[in-house]
């Protein structure tokens, strides 16, 4: 890929998970001392998941929630109480385990028609940074087996949008709507941080990584911050075809413990 990749690979998705929590709780802490606010862009899917409730117990009494919002890269369009709602899943796993504001959590209406849903965001996302396109401290992003992140798909014309920080996309592969963060976002971010696991991706990690170049074929390997940097948290099974020159990092323990 086109930025340096700081690569973490971790025994088991346990270890992943609390390995990514420290992590996480690292760098809003890091953030908070630099800029006396801390901008995340949580994920949906598994493998974060399974981190949200780790930040939460890790992050009790240390960190300075008054001070962190809480965004989304992506969401369906389902009410917030719905199965499949990045928001609800966020809220059950997280948000709603720590003294966090309400006014801190900013969600997409997924209850909204897509049109509406990403129009509305994107302005409260311009309000809150007073810029069209945020600069996040940090975006966390998934990795699906087809290489696409958010819900930015191959083959969708969400790909090419370089002025809106949000849009609604329609996505044949699924057969449904969803309301993502484009790329000029991602791409201005502090630290895009990929979250992996699982031997079904081990396939698309090693292609991502081993990209020459972006390729909308491969939505992850357009994620090339203008300022900022990329890291991988994987697990040993989604590390299994990357060689040794693509690890900057194995663990057998998850480190950066300190996070008072």
């Amino acid at each position: 890929m086109g930025v340096p990749a700081t690569i973490n690979v971790f025994k088991d998705p346990d270890m992943l998970a609390l390995g990514t929590a420290l992590g996480l709780c690292n760098s809003m802490k890091q953030a908070v001392t630099d800029r006396g606010v801390c901008s995340v862009a949580l994920a949906g899917g598994d493998t974060p998941r399974r981190a949200y409730r780790l930040v939460a117990r890790e992050g009790s009494g240390r960190a300075d929630w008054n001070r962190i919002h809480f965004f989304f890269i992506d969401e369906r369009i389902v009410p917030p109480d719905d199965p499949q709602s990045n928001f609800g899943m966020a809220r059950r796993e997280l948000l709603s385990l720590v003294p966090v504001p309400g006014s801190n959590i900013h969600r997409v209406r997924g209850e909204f028609a897509p049109e509406r849903a990403a129009e509305e965001y994107r302005l409260e996302l311009e309000s809150f940074f007073a810029h069209p396109i945020p600069r996040f401290d940090l975006v966390l992003l998934g990795l699906g087996e087809d290489g696409h992140i958010a819900s930015l798909f191959p083959g969708t014309a969400a790909l090419d949008e370089e002025e809106r920080s949000v849009v609604s996309v329609f996505v044949p592969k699924i057969k449904s709507w969803r309301v993502t963060l484009t790329l000029p976002v991602i791409n201005n971010s502090r630290e895009a941080l990929f979250l992996v696991s699982g031997a079904r991706k081990a396939a698309i990690v090693k292609q991502v990584l081993a990209a020459e170049r972006p390729a909308k074929d491969i939505p992850a390997t357009l994620v090339v911050p203008t300022d900022g940097k990329v890291g991988w948290m994987l697990d040993a099974d989604a590390a299994s075809l990357i060689g040794d020159q693509h690890r900057s990092v194995s663990h057998e323990h998850p480190q950066g413990k300190d996070t008072r």
